[in-house]
């Protein structure tokens, strides 16, 4: 989609430089992929307190030790 913007230089010089991008679309482009995915980001840390039952490493430990035996009763135990 096409679209005409007023960005100030020296903020997209800055972008420029920070995402090593070649062009000035490149720049704006990851820069609002970047922005997207820190707004996802920041949105499931904040839900990520209110699950009763969110895994934890030892949890996942035991869950995947779990479907190692199954799979190996699955071809004989």
């Amino acid at each position: 989609m096409k679209t005409t913007i007023d960005i100030p230089e020296n903020e997209l010089k800055e972008a420029i430089k920070h995402t090593g991008a070649k062009t000035k679309r490149d720049a704006v482009v990851y820069a609002l992929i970047d922005f997207n995915k820190r707004r996802r980001m920041a949105k499931l840390t904040r839900i990520l307190g209110t699950f009763q039952d969110f895994m934890d490493q030892n949890d996942l430990k035991i869950m995947r030790e779990d479907e190692r035996w199954e799979k190996r009763c699955a071809k004989g135990c």
